[in-house]
């Protein structure tokens, strides 16, 4: 597999940039390339590019900002070797035996928050799922997602767009795929309460694996650090 330490944004160049621009070449439909035509494979990032980028991240439901980091560069088919946090996390089988959300959380990886004035309408419906309603995709969302996602399967949940109200929820459960599961960071909450809800993948020695939303803005499978990171607790609908 061909690989690479670099991360390519607008006025970048170089080889990387060539791969980059033969990628999009191959996997980007001519007609939703800029001006319907193929780049010029010449190594500089120049508008063009960015544009395909960001049609790539679109088609593929990545977040769409015109960077090509990790996550880009791995749809690409190319292994990221360079900077920017831990190893990407393991994606769940799509078939978590009695967990049949989990399925449905793993074809929203890549909804994400839209810079600006404009929300993304699925995060809006994940908000319709409980009674707090936010019309904003900026507005903490982890929770609303868990909701939207048991409901797809006929399960309800806290109908709150509280994190810290799914531990009333159901009943207490083990570290199994698919537990919703709470985690509180008391240092550097990302919301005002400090605490997260997402469905868990995994556990390793250093950190809890979870798949939910409003994880850096998006839906995605993230690595919690348990030096940060305290767990509240495991629930299971009864």
């Amino acid at each position: 597999m061909t690989t690479t330490n670099t991360i390519l944004r607008r006025g970048s160049r170089g080889n990387d940039v060539r791969l980059l621009q033969s990628l999009l070449n191959q996997k980007v439909p001519p007609s939703r390339m800029p001006n319907g035509r193929r780049l010029v494979e010449d190594g500089d990032f120049g508008p063009n590019t960015e544009t395909a980028v960001r049609t790539f991240q679109q088609l593929n439901r990545l977040t769409v900002d015109g960077v090509v980091g990790r996550q880009t560069w791995t749809a690409l088919g190319v292994q990221y070797t360079g900077p920017g946090g831990q190893p990407p996390a393991p994606v769940p089988p799509s078939n978590v035996t009695g967990a049949p959300w989990m399925a449905v959380a793993q074809q929203e990886i890549g909804q994400s928050e839209i810079s600006g004035s404009q929300h993304n309408p699925r995060i809006i419906e994940y908000h319709s799922t409980t009674t707090l309603r936010a019309s904003s995709d900026e507005t903490a969302w982890c929770s609303s997602f868990v909701n939207w996602c048991l409901r797809q399967v006929g399960i309800s949940g806290t109908n709150s767009a509280a994190a810290a109200s799914w531990l009333n929820w159901g009943q207490s459960s083990t570290a199994k795929t698919g537990a919703i599961t709470v985690v509180y960071d008391p240092q550097h909450p990302p919301t005002t309460s400090g605490n997260h809800v997402a469905f868990l993948v995994q556990v390793t020695g250093a950190h809890y694996v979870l798949l939910g939303g409003n994880q850096s803005n998006q839906v995605r499978v993230s690595n919690y650090s348990k030096s940060r990171w305290q767990l509240k607790g495991y629930r299971w609908p009864r």
